[in-house]
């Protein structure tokens, strides 16, 4: 896909970008189900549709102005955020009465969003204006704004610096926050979309959509370590919780690829529904939510335990 392009295309109907980490839908497993919520961004419905995963089902919608395509979860407060990208805001739902609280518009149209390390601001990639945004959850105003050098596909923090993708440039950006230190960019040789940092932060994992591979780059030296080919088109990542095991689907087959960081190998293949899509992990107990939107439905998977578990239809 062309670079003019500079946002992600939507994640087709019903996005399931539940959070980082389930802290506010997960707990003590009760026979196949277990208490609290899952909050799916519904693209289609304009909306944050709530599953109760006791019961596996829907039961609420929170209707927003435009379609989401992220949602994070405070992991020490009841507080879900969304990101609308179509009109570059952010929204702060009320995750005990599953109610808007408060919304932030930051530009013309945004890519993505990440809790900061520390949980005190967000950050939000901006397509336009062309910005990483950092956003204080205290005052919830746009506190710091750094101007990127080309547009933007994707990012992730990693202590005090973000790594970006710009597929135009066929390289990766490591941007210091808070001015700590110079710009640098890796060139991978490829179409670098999204971008993960291993927990260490020692490497970043870009995925090649293009190239049907995983690139690996070591951040301090700035240079690429090793790429490992894929059976699918890396569209969406998910890192186990604890930082073990990335989680990739994409084009190319109704599976999850699992690809072990550490080794820097990819590992065995699961089978995920039919055209699985973005996902998500609950530390405690550990499952693996993967969003089919062309079925439409998600599936529940136990990480490292067996096949699926549960799938919840009509998000």
């Amino acid at each position: 896909m062309a670079l003019e392009n500079s946002r992600p295309p939507n994640v087709s109907r019903r996005a399931f970008l539940l959070t980082p980490a389930l802290a506010l839908a997960c707990g003590r497993r009760r026979g196949t189900a277990f208490p609290g919520y899952a909050f799916v961004a519904n693209a289609e419905g304009r909306s944050l549709a709530i599953v109760d995963l006791t019961t596996f089902s829907v039961t609420r919608r929170i209707p927003l102005d435009a379609s989401p395509t992220a949602v994070i979860a405070h992991p020490d407060h009841a507080v879900i955020h969304a990101l609308t990208p179509a009109n570059g805001t952010v929204v702060e739902v009320d995750a005990a009465a599953l109610a808007t609280r408060r919304s932030l518009r930051l530009g013309a149209s945004a890519v993505g969003m990440r809790l900061a390390p520390d949980s005190l601001s967000l950050w939000v990639l901006m397509a336009e204006p062309r910005q990483l945004v950092r956003v204080p959850l205290d005052h919830f105003t746009a506190a710091e704004r750094i101007r990127l050098p080309a547009a933007p596909w994707d990012f992730d923090l990693g202590g005090d610096a973000a790594a970006i993708s710009f597929p135009g440039q066929g390289a990766i950006g490591v941007l210091p926050l808070h001015g700590r230190g110079p710009d640098r960019q890796i060139s991978t040789g490829g179409d670098p979309r999204l971008v993960r940092f291993r927990f260490d932060g020692r490497q970043i994992v870009a995925g090649d959509r293009a190239g049907r591979r995983i690139t690996i780059c070591d951040t301090a030296a700035g240079k690429v370590v090793v790429h490992l080919p894929l059976p699918v088109e890396p569209e969406n990542f998910c890192f186990k919780a604890d930082g073990g095991q990335l989680f990739v689907t994409g084009k190319g087959m109704d599976g999850v690829v699992i690809v072990h960081p550490y080794e820097t190998e990819i590992g065995e293949t699961m089978l995920a529904g039919r055209a699985p899509g973005a996902m998500a992990v609950c530390a405690q107990p550990e499952y693996l939510f993967v969003a089919s939107p062309e079925a439409p439905l998600f599936t529940l998977i136990p990480v490292g335990s067996g096949p699926v578990s549960a799938a919840v239809r009509r998000v």
